[in-house]
C-alpha cells in the first residue's frame, strides 16, 4: 500500500479538466491498474457463475450424474472464493485510489496556496478554497475509485457476450447490440447534467464564502447590529444554491430511474427470448437457468457503466475548479536573470513615497490615513498586487532579487495576519528558533502571561486562527511569531493597535532593544510607539513630507502634531 501523505506530489497538467484527471490517473497506475485487475476477476467469477450452474443442472442433475454434479459444485465453490478473495483486494485498491487522488489534490492546493502567498485572496475567495477541500476532492477520489469496477463491467459483458453467442447467436447479439443502444439512450441526459452540476459548485463555492465571512466577522456584526442584515443575505443565496442543487437533482433523479428502468427493460427481452427457446427446445433446461442468471447479472455491468459516466462528469466539475486555482500565478514571479544580491545591512529605499530606511534603526511611519502607511508596508515587501521597480535595496530593485530572498530578508507582520491551529511551540518558532529565543521574543511582545494562562505553555493547543486568545493577546503573540523569522528588515503594521497603554509602553521600550542592529519599520500614529523610534516619517498624500525624532517632529510640523494628538486624545477616551 502507498504511504500518504506523498513526499512529492508532482507537477500536474492542469490546462483542462481531463488533462488533469489523466495525470491523477497516471501518477497512480500501479494500484490503479492492480484495481482494475482484481475489478475483472471479480466480475468476471460472477459472469461464469450462471454457466457452471447450467452445466451442473444438464450434466449432473438433469443426467443423474452424482459425479458430474460434485464436480462442477467444486467448480462453482473455486469460483466463489476467487470472487471473494478479488472483491476484498478489488476493494483494497479502490479505497487506496481514492485516498491517494485526494492527497495528491490537496497536497498540491497546499503548495499552490503557499506559493501564492498574499496573491491567493486577491484572485480567489476563501469560500472556493474551502469548497475544494469539502466537495471536490470526493468527487475526483470516486472517479479513481469507480474505475476499477468499471474495467470489470466491460470485460464481463463481452465475457457474457461470447457465451451467449456460444450458446444462442440471437442471444449473444441481443446483449452486443443492446447495451450500447442503452447507453446512447442515457448520454443525452449527461451533458445537462455536467451543465447544471456546474452552476450549482459555482454556487456552493460563493456560499462557503458568504459563510467564512460572517463566521470571521461575527463579533463585528453583533457589535453594529448586522446580524440580521447577512442572516438575510445567507438565506438568500443559501435557496439560490439549494434551486440549483434541486435542478442537479432532477437530472439526477431521471439518471437513476433510467439506470433501474433500462437494464430491467433489457434483462426482461434477454429472459422472454431465453424462454421461448426453452419451449422450443432449442435450448436445455440448464441453459435456461444460465440465461436467467445472466439476466440477472447485466443489471452490475450496465449500471457500473452508467454509474462510471456520471462520476466522471462530477469529477470533471470538479477537476475545473482544481485547474483554475492551479493555474494562478503569484503576483511576484519568477526572475529570470537575478541581480546579485546586496550587501547585508544594505539601505532600503522607496522612490515613490521618498521613505529611506537608515540602516539598524528603527523607524515609524505615521500617516494621517492608515491605509496610506499599510500599503507603504506592502510596498516595501512586494505583497502588492502590481509591484514596481521603485522600492530598492541597496540600490537593486527588489523585482529584479530572487522572491525566496526578498521573503528571506524582509518580512512584512500586518495587521490580517493570524495564529494557526496546533501546537504553540510551532505556531511561534516557525523557522526553529530555540526555547532561549521564544521566551525572548514573548518577553518583547509582552506576552508573558499568555503563556501563563494558556494550558500547557508552549506546548498549549491554539484553536482554530487563534480564536480561544482575545484581541490583544493574538496581537501580541504575532509580534512574537514575527520577531521570531529574525529578518535583516522586519516591517510591522501597527503591532500595537489592540492593547492598553502600559503594554504599549512596554513593548515599545523592548522593541527597540530586541532589533538593535538590525531595521525596523513600524507604522503606527500612537505617542509611546513613536518616542521608543529612531525616526519617524510623515506620510502624506502618498509621500514622505517630514522626517525627525518624534518630539522634533511635534515642535516643527503642525500637521504631524495634530495627526499624533488626535491619537493620543482618542487613546486616551477610550481608556
Amino acid at each position: 500500500m502507498r504511504k500518504l501523505p506523498l513526499d512529492d506530489p508532482g507537477t500536474a497538467d492542469h490546462r483542462s479538466p481531463g488533462r488533469f484527471l489523466w495525470w491523477v490517473a497516471k501518477g497512480q497506475w500501479h494500484t490503479l491498474a492492480m484495481g482494475m485487475l482484481f475489478g475483472i476477476i471479480w466480475m468476471s467469477s460472477q459472469a461464469v457463475m450462471p454457466a457452471v450452474i447450467g452445466r451442473a443442472i444438464d450434466r449432473g442433475i438433469a443426467a443423474k450424474d452424482t459425479g458430474e454434479l460434485v464436480k462442477y459444485a467444486a467448480i462453482l465453490f473455486a469460483i466463489g472464493l476467487v470472487q471473494a478473495g478479488s472483491g476484498i483486494m478489488r476493494h483494497r485498491f479502490a479505497v487506496t485510489n481514492w485516498l491517494t487522488a485526494a492527497y495528491r489534490t490537496v497536497q498540491l492546493i497546499a503548495r499552490q496556496v503557499v506559493r501564492l502567498g498574499g496573491t491567493l485572496p486577491r484572485k480567489v475567495s476563501t469560500g472556493e478554497v474551502v469548497a475544494i477541500g469539502t466537495t471536490d476532492l470526493s468527487s475526483l477520489g470516486q472517479v479513481m475509485d469507480v474505475t476499477a469496477r468499471f474495467a470489470g463491467a466491460v470485460v464481463s459483458f463481452f465475457l457474457v457476450s461470447v457465451i451467449l453467442l456460444r450458446t444462442s447467436v440471437t442471444l449473444g447479439l441481443v446483449v452486443l447490440v443492446g447495451v450500447p443502444l442503452l447507453m446512447l439512450v442515457i448520454g443525452p441526459l449527461l451533458a445537462p447534467l455536467q451543465r447544471r452540476g456546474a452552476t450549482h459548485r459555482e454556487l456552493m463555492g460563493s456560499l462557503s464564502n458568504t459563510a467564512s465571512d460572517i463566521v470571521g466577522g461575527l463579533r463585528v456584526l453583533r457589535g453594529i447590529g448586522g446580524e440580521q442584515v447577512f442572516l438575510t443575505r445567507y438565506r438568500r443565496e443559501s435557496q439560490t444554491t439549494r434551486r440549483a442543487g434541486v435542478a442537479v437533482a432532477r437530472v439526477q433523479s431521471v439518471l437513476d430511474a433510467l439506470q433501474v428502468f433500462l437494464p430491467g427493460v433489457f434483462v426482461v427481452v434477454v429472459v422472454w427470448i431465453g424462454a421461448r427457446y426453452a419451449v422450443a427446445g432449442r435450448i436445455s433446461a440448464g441453459e435456461l437457468v444460465a440465461f436467467y442468471g445472466y439476466a440477472a447479472f447485466l443489471m452490475i455491468p450496465l449500471r457500473t457503466a452508467t454509474e462510471y459516466a456520471n462520476k466522471v462528469i462530477r469529477g470533471r466539475v470538479a477537476a475545473r475548479r482544481v485547474c483554475t486555482v492551479l493555474a494562478l500565478e503569484p503576483d511576484l514571479g519568477p526572475v529570470t536573470d537575478p541581480a546579485p544580491s546586496p550587501a547585508v545591512g544594505s539601505e532600503l529605499y522607496d522612490a515613490r513615497t521618498g521613505l529611506r530606511l537608515v540602516p539598524g534603526r528603527l523607524t515609524a511611519v505615521v500617516s494621517d490615513q492608515p491605509d496610506e502607511s499599510a500599503e507603504l508596508a506592502d510596498r516595501l515587501g512586494l505583497h502588492t498586487a502590481t509591484p514596481d521597480d521603485e522600492v530598492r535595496l541597496g540600490g537593486v530593485p527588489l523585482t529584479r532579487l530572487d522572491p525566496a530572498e526578498v521573503r528571506r530578508r524582509i518580512v512584512v507582520s500586518d495587521t490580517g495576519s493570524t495564529l494557526f491551529m496546533g501546537r504553540l511551540r510551532d505556531r511561534l518558532a516557525i523557522r526553529g528558533a530555540d526555547d532561549a529565543a521564544v521566551a525572548r521574543a514573548l518577553l518583547t511582545a509582552s506576552a508573558e502571561d499568555v503563556l501563563d494562562a494558556l494550558d500547557g505553555g508552549l506546548e498549549g493547543h491554539v484553536a482554530e486562527k487563534g480564536r480561544s486568545f482575545s484581541g490583544g493577546q493574538r496581537q501580541r503573540l504575532v509580534l512574537a511569531r514575527a520577531l521570531l523569522t529574525d529578518p535583516e528588515i522586519l516591517v510591522l503594521v501597527e503591532p500595537t493597535s489592540a492593547v492598553d497603554a502600559h503594554t504599549e509602553s512596554r513593548i515599545a521600550a523592548r522593541l527597540r532593544e530586541h532589533r538593535a542592529g538590525r531595521t525596523t519599520v513600524v507604522t503606527s500614529s500612537s505617542p509611546l510607539m513613536l518616542d521608543a523610534a529612531d525616526t519617524v516619517a510623515f506620510l502624506v498624500d502618498g509621500r514622505i513630507v517630514a522626517t525627525g525624532t518624534h518630539r522634533e517632529l511635534l515642535d516643527t510640523c503642525p500637521a504631524y502634531r495634530l495627526t499624533v494628538t488626535r491619537e493620543a486624545e482618542l487613546e486616551e477616551a477610550v481608556r
